[in-house]
């Protein structure tokens, strides 16, 4: 009886069927694979609407890819919203950091230039004040990243923003945070 149940019960689970939208994904992943760079996007987005379908570890791969195909066609906000929802469920994923500390550097930068070209106090004051919060934003970012996979350039963009800052203290113990930060990296997440 114990063999009839058990059989009938892979039976079962092999004719159940396979949820479009995980093959949505596979096809996504295929298409990533094979560098048909035109397809992902319309891909990435018929997956959207069904996301939490997909199994736990596959849609939090599934969010830093396409956060990456946002990111390569321009939609910062976008690839941010994905990276950020991998940051928080894998914290340890230090190339979502990458993605979402040089987001902000980015930003940072632009408001630096728009500060440095005001000539209005006012003006000034209010991009001063933007650019100090998106910093403090992208620096934890950018140091899990330097922590986990060390770089000249994320390292001289970490030091610069410090110094940008006028903060002395967070520059000179940045070497203990590093350190710190570097006991725990994961550079491939799993999907199953």
């Amino acid at each position: 009886m114990f063999i009839l149940i058990i059989s009938a019960y892979a039976a079962n689970a092999q004719t159940q069927p396979i949820d479009p939208t995980y093959d949505k994904y596979i096809e996504f992943n295929l298409a990533r694979l094979q560098g048909e760079v035109d397809k992902l996007l319309s891909l990435g987005e018929a997956i959207l609407p069904d996301t939490a379908k997909l199994p736990a570890k596959a849609r939090v791969n599934f969010y830093f890819s396409i956060g990456q195909v946002y990111e390569h066609n321009d939609q910062q906000q976008k690839a941010l919203d994905f990276y950020e929802k991998v940051a928080a469920a894998v914290p340890d994923y230090y190339v979502a950091h990458r993605g979402i500390g040089y987001i902000y550097l980015d930003r940072a930068n632009d408001i630096q230039t728009k500060m440095n070209a005001a000539t209005d106090p006012a003006a000034n004051k209010k991009f001063t004040e933007e650019y100090t919060k998106t910093v403090r934003l992208a620096l934890p970012h950018l140091e899990k990243a330097q922590a986990c996979d060390p770089s000249d350039e994320t390292l001289d963009a970490i030091k610069t923003l410090y110094k940008n800052l006028k903060d002395q203290d967070g520059l000179n113990s940045l070497d203990k945070r590093l350190k710190q930060l570097s006991t725990h990296c994961i550079d491939i997440l799993e999907d199953k």
